[in-house]
């Protein structure tokens, strides 16, 4: 089954959307808790009017017992009303009041305190009633020992038995009403360890109130038998009874336990499919203090890594270009070094860049070059190469390395035709000069073990930023080596003609150059 992290970011439409206000938020849940401690203690009265009545019936109340106890319970059950739903209530949301008011304390040891304690409000909550519980035992099973001693295990037995119900309820049902408030208090801090009960003691309140309560009561039924003349129509009426009780009772505790332990795995599920999907905003609330609390604060640590790891990749592409930092992030950065291949180089200088820098102001140089640079990174991507490095006013591109190409040659050819056409018409106040060069180099990184630069080195590059000087004067300011018109397929020769044979600076060996047709 599917949940709407919007519609039902706390596992239930009760609990009311994630970004309530306030206000808002203080009425829904001191609404809640009312009603919650309200059900739990009516539920009580309804187990002991059962247990006291046919489980487990005693001989009946003396005319003194009976008048005593019509004074004595609607008192009692009345101010244990008002103190697990007034006075319990109105205590919780003392200690919630960081999550509900805002007030968040400028000291962090205070601020922390706050969340414990709001965090710990189901609980206190659920001492408050094993209190009242208590009390509430221990005076009816005086007043029966005083009035008349033949009922005080019934009344004992009943009323134990009744807390233990009111109790796990109080806890449990608090627990699901407080989820916003939970939520607020972890949020923007991972629990560190488990802040509620824990999955086990919640499993185990679940078994007690599903099976644990009503089997019990079997035992202390089948032992009161033995001590007690009890008919076999009363003992098996006794025993239907009880035995309904835990099918649907257990019916109904399993379902709000696997719903109680599903929602927050749920979230992190749809959280998940929204990663996976591409979506690295993706976040979960945290509102469960037990282990599955755990769980959703360490998917969004995930998800924050994720978005963090994703930036940092992003920052190292614009700086080294994007092939090399895919190849680095998979964990390829060792073998980057040292490898000789195939590559073509294109190499593209500004004409008359002194001149430039020298009658414009910086900031407009700036502008210039950028927009410079844009068309030849365009369309060295278009192309399948990525630009090595920039230097100053000239950028040095490269074709199959890291990531190879099948005709590098001819991609590096015909980028750099691109770039020749588009620089005149988009940035006409740089005219540059492009030379492209083909052969062996070496791809790797160079520096230091802690400073390093993926590049590469060789002939290639050499030539390309020799045969752009060249280009310079060469009609479109574009040249080639022959070595990269024929490395490249037949269409992208078509293109190129030998224009010149020269001696380029620095080398001894003549170089055929070729320029546009």
């Amino acid at each position: 089954m599917s949940v709407d992290p919007a519609r039902r970011p706390f596992g239930s439409r009760l609990l009311g959307p994630a970004g309530e206000d306030r206000v808002a938020l203080r009425t829904r849940v001191q609404l809640l808790l009312t009603v919650t401690l309200v059900v739990a203690n009516l539920i009580g009265a309804v187990v002991v009017a059962v247990l006291s009545t046919v489980v487990i019936p005693g001989p009946g109340l003396e005319d003194r017992t009976a008048v005593v106890m019509a004074i004595a319970v609607p008192v009692y059950v009345v101010g244990a009303l008002i103190a697990g739903g007034v006075w319990g209530t109105r205590w919780a949301l003392r200690d919630l009041r960081w999550a509900l008011d805002g007030a968040e304390d400028d000291d962090p040891a205070n601020d922390e305190e706050a969340r414990r304690s709001a965090l710990r409000v189901p609980l206190n909550l659920t001492v408050m009633q094993v209190f009242l519980w208590g009390l509430a035992t221990v005076v009816f099973t005086g007043l029966f020992w005083a009035l008349q001693p033949a009922q005080v295990p019934t009344v004992g037995f009943t009323v134990s038995f009744a807390g233990i119900v009111v109790c796990a309820n109080a806890y449990l049902l608090s627990e699901f009403a407080l989820r916003p408030v939970s939520a607020r208090a972890l949020s923007g801090s991972a629990p560190a360890r488990v802040a509620g009960a824990g999955v086990l003691v919640r499993t185990l309140l679940f078994w007690a109130l599903g099976a644990g309560v009503p089997v019990a009561g079997v035992v202390v039924v089948a032992i009161f038998a033995l001590v007690r003349d009890y008919s076999t129509t009363q003992l098996a009426v006794t025993v239907i009874v009880l035995g309904t009780i835990a099918l649907v009772i257990g019916l109904v505790v399993m379902v709000f336990s696997a719903r109680n332990t599903v929602a927050p795995i749920q979230s992190v599920r749809v959280g998940m499919d929204r990663v996976q999907r591409g979506d690295l905003a993706a976040e979960v609330p945290v509102y469960d203090g037990t282990e599955l609390g755990m769980l959703q604060a360490g998917f969004n640590r995930m998800v924050a890594g994720l978005r963090e790891r994703e930036r940092i990749r992003e920052l190292f592409g614009r700086h080294v270009g994007q092939e090399v930092a895919d190849v680095a992030v998979a964990g390829g950065a060792d073998r980057l070094g040292g490898e000789v291949r195939p590559v073509a180089v294109v190499f593209v200088d500004i004409v008359g860049s002194t001149t430039l820098a020298a009658t414009r102001p910086p900031t407009e140089v700036v502008e210039l070059l950028n927009r410079f640079f844009a068309v030849i990174v365009d369309e060295v991507d278009k192309h399948g190469g990525f630009v090595n490095k920039f230097i100053g006013d000239a950028a040095l591109a490269v074709f199959g390395a890291p990531a190879e190409l099948p005709d590098a040659a001819g991609s590096a050819l015909a980028a750099a035709r691109a770039v020749a056409a588009r620089l005149p018409a988009e940035v006409p106040e740089c005219p540059a000069g492009i030379g492209v060069a083909a052969g062996q180099a070496v791809a790797g990184n160079i520096g230091a073990a802690h400073r390093f630069e993926y590049t590469v080195i060789g002939d290639p590059v050499n030539e390309a930023a020799r045969l752009t000087e060249l280009a310079k004067s060469v009609p479109g300011n574009l040249a080639a080596s022959a070595e990269a018109v024929r490395a490249a397929d037949a269409d992208e020769q078509a293109h190129w003609a030998a224009h010149t044979t020269v001696t380029l600076r620095g080398r001894t060996a003549e170089t055929t150059v070729h320029a546009l047709r």
